[in-house]
């Protein structure tokens, strides 16, 4: 089904996510291709976290995977806290 024509199910229970972007079910929170806003894509090495586009592999904030926070001062090398 396309959620242009039925809205409601993109809130139902085992739907891809709750938001409608070109006639698709998905969620702009985490999906690469609708990052925060329809049509918005992240970069070859970048992910969706939270609706915007990171870096894993240097966001000490998401390092190595979203919501993964190097502690205190720590650096994020090579998606890994601390590394080296």
């Amino acid at each position: 089904m396309k959620c242009n024509k039925n809205p409601r199910l993109c809130r139902a229970k085992g739907s891809p996510g709750p938001d409608c972007c070109s006639k698709k079910y998905v969620n702009v929170k985490t999906d690469k291709q609708n990052c925060g806003l329809c049509g918005r894509k992240c970069k070859h090495m970048e992910i969706c976290c939270k609706g915007s586009c990171v870096n894993p592999m240097v966001n000490k904030r998401h390092c190595g995977g979203c919501n993964y926070v190097c502690k205190g001062g720590d650096t994020c090398v090579h998606g890994m806290c601390s590394y080296g």
